[in-house]
């Protein structure tokens, strides 16, 4: 793999409590929260009736409204993040610029209802009744090819589907095109959106926070009192490409993305692993390739869901990996403000850690005493028994 530096030269964020870099960043810095009752299906059944949503979603103000009619939730997201970042990072989307930059998207529930909706309709009015402009929906990878279609981009294309994680393996993967010289220009991210089909999936685990004597639950990581997470949706694409590209063409650079890491630890499915063994590799090996020394990391931003053992897991890795330092370097939780959003998290985390390097101002956090930003670390893991981590660093 040949040794080259990759950057950030844009960022776009469509997210529960801003849509655009700027309201976005503005709004964790504030600790303003997008969590909302629930409006985009009736949330009146269950015990759990908010969430992050994104309310007034008007995708057709940053798009036009041609081509968006048979698109669904998730897609449509994705198109507003994806925009936001091209524009952001002061693409001009030549034939030939176009020829060499890909997609890489994180999104896992993101094609539930669209199945779920496209198989009822099949079986109520008949297999051959089927409105068949609304198949390429129930395909996993549809956000991340109508990304690609929408802004006529030719390189490479992917869909990552690895849950909790997607987010940053997502960076994770285009960092690694990039390195190799197989694209020139990545954007990449997450997405997923709000719906009942996951919804009903994590109420019925005990995943979600529920209601107490009628007072609305809100995710506090952490807290001895948390009793679950909310679910969030949103959308966040970075525009990744190699320093010498970006220099070249005179682009902004707001960070450069140092290290990509990821591990699995196969006895944590669904359990409480006390070790946390997943999450510790996963931080030691991007600290290791990033060349960091834990004394070097300025924030971490944590996955930090509110669920009781992913709150425990978590902080026994940061515990066994920083030691002392443990206790004194910032540790962020945005999802206290956005909820749980699943493929679109790490993504969504990585933003937030971005606008923090760029303003040099972190969302509100007992640890910081306003000390300089320069290096980040971000980490997200699953109960799945998976955990991914990127290194970033502030440009000069």
């Amino acid at each position: 793999m040949e040794d080259r530096r990759v950057v950030i030269t844009g960022v776009g964020v469509v997210a529960p409590n801003g849509i655009g870099k700027e309201a976005f960043w503005d709004s964790c810095f504030a600790g303003r929260s997008g969590i909302r009752p629930i409006t985009v299906f009736d949330a009146s059944p269950y015990r759990c009736r908010h969430a992050g949503e994104i309310a007034d979603f008007h995708p057709e103000a940053f798009l036009g409204s041609q081509g968006l009619r048979t698109l669904d939730r998730t897609t449509r997201l994705a198109l507003v993040a994806a925009k936001l970042a091209i524009e952001d990072a002061g693409l001009e989307l030549t034939d030939l610029v176009c020829q060499t930059t890909g997609v890489v998207l994180g999104s896992t529930m993101g094609s539930l209802r669209s199945i779920s909706e496209f198989d009822l309709e099949g079986l109520r009015e008949g297999p051959r009744y089927v409105n068949p402009a609304l198949f390429p929906n129930a395909v996993i990878n549809s956000p991340a090819s109508q990304v690609s279609i929408r802004f006529k981009l030719q390189g490479l294309n992917a869909t990552i589907a690895t849950g909790f994680t997607a987010g940053l393996d997502a960076i994770g993967y285009a960092l690694d095109m990039l390195r190799l010289g197989r694209a020139k220009v990545v954007l990449a991210g997450g997405v997923e959106e709000l719906c009942l089909q996951t919804f009903l999936g994590f109420y019925r685990l005990g995943f979600l926070a529920t209601a107490v004597n009628g007072a609305p639950p809100s995710p506090v990581p952490f807290h001895p009192q948390r009793r679950g997470t909310l679910l969030g949706e949103g959308a966040a694409f970075v525009v990744l490409e190699s320093f010498e590209d970006a220099i070249q063409r005179g682009a902004r650079i707001d960070a450069e993305v140092l290290s990509y890491s990821t591990a699995f630890h196969h006895a944590s499915l669904y359990r409480y692993d006390a070790s946390a063994a997943a999450s510790v590799r996963a931080l030691r090996q991007a600290l290791r390739e990033a060349d960091v020394a834990i004394e070097d990391i300025d924030c971490l931003s944590g996955c930090a869901n509110a669920t009781k053992a992913c709150d425990a897991m978590e902080m026994t890795a940061i515990s066994t990996v920083f030691g002392p330092r443990s206790a004194t370097v910032p540790l962020t939780a945005v999802k206290a403000l956005l909820g749980e959003s699943f493929s679109a998290a790490g993504a969504l985390q990585l933003a937030a850690t971005l606008g923090a390097l760029v303003h040099q101002q972190l969302p509100p956090t007992v640890q910081w005493n306003g000390a300089p930003l320069r290096t980040a670390l971000v980490h997200t893991l699953g109960l799945t028994g998976i955990a991914s981590a990127v290194v970033i660093r502030r440009a000069p």
